[in-house]
């Protein structure tokens, strides 16, 4: 199966979905909807909607609400990204300009305040006990990765125990959550809900190790951000985590002096690429990613085969394959 192939049987219900998102856009203020529309335009693949369907069909549900869960899903990840596009500046949003630059800080903050708070509204109507307690635990967990990431900015000292905790918890949980409450709407037991949940959790750390491995390899047009973004914004990120283990001490010494006084010069980011070449960092790091996914795709060994299951695998290796 392809991973176009995925997506065909999807794509009404994921329409539906963009429906949902521009709903809990909606708002009695014309900016709320204004800069919703903006965002929206820019588009997305809405991976956390599909794999939220895809686990619903995997766990035998079919009914109406998985739409609206996912476009929940969808929002409370939006007014994630316009809250870290303030956060850290951002000057582009696929392929956009970011929100803040047009409507300001201000604004733009309250406005992703507003669709978290009509997302979780939704939500609570739908009287699910355990479908809000994993939104807001994920909820919980991105605002505490965010957290956790700025307090280790230009920090070289953080170890690869810290980068995964940040990395779980600012973009695993989501996805986890999405998988997990697909098995709740199924009503699948608890045992067969938390391997959902695992599964979610290690496909979605593959995806943020994979963004971290390509900032370090894309060109701006690709990813909308220039080479060595993450590093100069100061964010230590898994390859130079690997890297700081194994280059020489003298090297090792190098690497931190430019992570600490912040990389201010194209020589500084070249030395990095440099060192990263000589150690084989992208392709250690490479195969780091690639026995996370298959350790997530083991963990819908509970499940007997099916082309839903087939379909949740393809998703861990896209994880792994795309390009950006």
């Amino acid at each position: 199966m392809k991973f176009e192939e995925i997506f065909m049987p999807y794509d009404r219900e994921l329409e539906l979905v963009e429906e949902k998102l521009r709903d809990i856009f909606s708002g009695n203020v014309t900016i709320i909807r204004v800069i919703g529309e903006h965002i929206i335009r820019g588009g997305g693949k809405r991976l956390r909607p599909l794999f939220l369907l895809l686990s619903a069909d995997l766990a035998n549900y079919r009914g109406e609400n998985r739409v609206l869960l996912a476009g929940i899903i969808e929002a409370i990840h939006t007014a994630s990204l316009i809250h870290d596009d303030v956060v850290d500046g951002a000057e582009v949003r696929r392929g956009n300009t970011a929100a803040h630059l047009i409507w300001g800080n201000q604004v733009v903050i309250l406005v992703g305040d507003y669709v978290y708070a009509n997302a979780f509204r939704l939500a609570v109507l739908q009287g699910n006990h355990k479908i809000l307690k994993a939104l807001i635990h994920a909820m919980a967990a991105m605002t505490e990765g965010e957290i956790l990431q700025l307090q280790r900015i230009g920090d070289p000292e953080i170890t690869m125990d810290e980068y995964y905790k940040i990395v779980a918890a600012k973009t695993a949980a989501l996805i986890s959550a999405a998988c997990r409450i697909g098995g709740i709407l199924g009503g699948l037991d608890q045992e067969r809900e938390d391997a959902l949940a695992r599964f979610g959790m290690k496909t979605g750390i593959v995806f943020q190790i994979m963004d971290d491995i390509l900032d370090y390899k894309a060109e701006e047009r690709e990813l909308g951000k220039k080479l060595g973004k993450d590093l100069e914004e100061g964010k230590i990120t898994l390859p130079l985590i690997y890297l700081l283990k194994v280059a020489s001490e003298t090297e090792k010494e190098e690497v931190r002096a430019i992570v600490k006084n912040g990389v201010s010069r194209e020589e500084d980011l070249a030395r990095i690429l440099g060192l990263f070449e000589k150690y084989h960092i992208i392709h250690e790091s490479l195969l780091i990613a690639k026995g996370m996914v298959q350790d997530a795709k083991n963990e819908l060994a509970f499940f007997g085969n099916s082309s839903e299951k087939e379909a949740l695998h393809r998703m861990a290796e896209y994880a792994l394959a795309r390009e950006k």
